[in-house]
Formats: structure tokens, C-alpha cells, sequence
């Protein structure tokens, strides 16, 4: 019986400077959606915005009814394991995130790896800097967010504290990531 192994990802937030990414070890048999959930937690989104991966010409997407109208071609990423996609090291992958926005989170396989014992996956390994908030405005919005929390006389310096909070671009916690991953994916016993 083969044995399955790991993918070694980095996923890079595209437009973004200094770089926000993360290095995460997934099965290589994990489908798009749970995928597209994996990066909704290495980056602290709440997964509410509409999404799809690229990889070159072709769309993989939940099937919208209204798509024929609009002449768009998706598909169905429910059943797309992510080595039917990408299956060598160096080989990338895109998921555009919240179309308003227009994150896009460019996936590059680093690795393939054998799992260790007693590991439970997905799992983070690396990352730097803090995942932008939800709805801050994609990546050329993002640095008005930053300037105006940094400046206390800005005009939206007080709205957006109220709207967020607090909010340290520079921060990423590994070990943070990896207890809303391990909430998230790991199977809990029945009783």
C-alpha cells in the first residue's frame, strides 16, 4: 500500500510589502476546499468571500448557476485533489480570494515529504508577518489601513481601531495558526 505523503507548500500573499507568508505541510490528496480553508486560517480570514484557484488558463470554483450567463467557465473544485494539480516541486498554483479585494495567495510546492509519527497535519511551519484583516481593502488598500492606524491624527485612525481593534502587521504566531488549524482539522473522538 502507498504511503501518502506531504506537500510543503509557501504561500505567498500577492502585492504585498515587506512579503506576508506561510510555509505549511498539507496531504497531497487534500481537496480545494478544505485547501481554500487551511489558507483561510494561516491567514486569520473568516472564509465569507467568494474564491477560486487558477492555474494558468483553467478555474476551479464551487459552481455558481448564474456562470453560463456570464460566459464563465469553472471546474468544480469539490472533487480536485491538489495533486491532480500541482505534482512536482517548484510547480505553483493561485487561489484569488474575495473578489472585491482581489487577494491572491500564489501556492508554490517546495517539497514532498514523508509525514512524521505522532504529527498531526495540516500543520504550519513558517511564516512572517501578520495576515491582513478581512476586509481591509486587498493589497493596495492595505498599506492606507497601516498608514492610518500608525497615525493617531489620522482621519480614520479612530474608526478603524473601533472597527478591528488593534492591529500588529509585524506579529505572526506559529503556534497560533497551529491551534485554529488543529481545531479546524483534526478529528475529535466520539463519545
Amino acid at each position: 500500500m502507498k504511503k501518502r505523503a506531504l506537500y510543503q507548500l509557501k504561500i505567498t500573499l500577492h502585492d504585498i510589502d515587506p512579503p506576508v507568508w506561510r510555509r505549511v505541510q498539507v496531504w497531497e490528496d487534500t481537496k480545494l476546499p478544505p485547501l481554500h480553508r487551511i489558507l483561510q486560517s494561516l491567514f486569520n480570514w473568516e472564509g465569507y468571500h467568494l474564491h477560486e484557484f487558477r492555474m494558468g488558463r483553467r478555474v476551479y470554483a464551487e459552481p455558481d448557476p448564474e456562470d453560463h450567463h456570464f460566459g464563465r467557465k469553472t471546474i468544480d473544485e469539490r472533487a480536485v485533489p491538489l495533486n491532480a494539480l500541482i505534482d512536482r516541486v517548484g510547480d505553483e498554483l493561485e487561489d484569488h480570494y474575495d473578489f472585491g479585494d482581489n487577494w491572491r495567495h500564489y501556492i508554490l510546492l517546495e517539497a514532498i515529504l514523508l509525514p512524521e509519527e505522532g504529527v498531526a497535519y495540516p500543520r504550519c511551519v513558517a511564516g512572517e508577518r501578520n495576515g491582513p484583516p478581512e476586509d481591509s481593502g486587498g493589497p493596495f488598500r492595505y498599506a492606507d489601513y497601516l498608514e492610518a492606524l500608525r497615525d493617531p491624527d489620522h482621519p480614520e485612525h479612530e474608526n478603524l481601531l473601533q472597527w478591528r481593534g488593534p492591529f500588529d502587521p509585524d506579529t505572526f504566531s506559529r503556534a497560533r495558526v497551529n491551534a485554529v488549524l488543529n481545531r479546524t482539522f483534526q478529528r475529535r473522538p466520539k463519545r
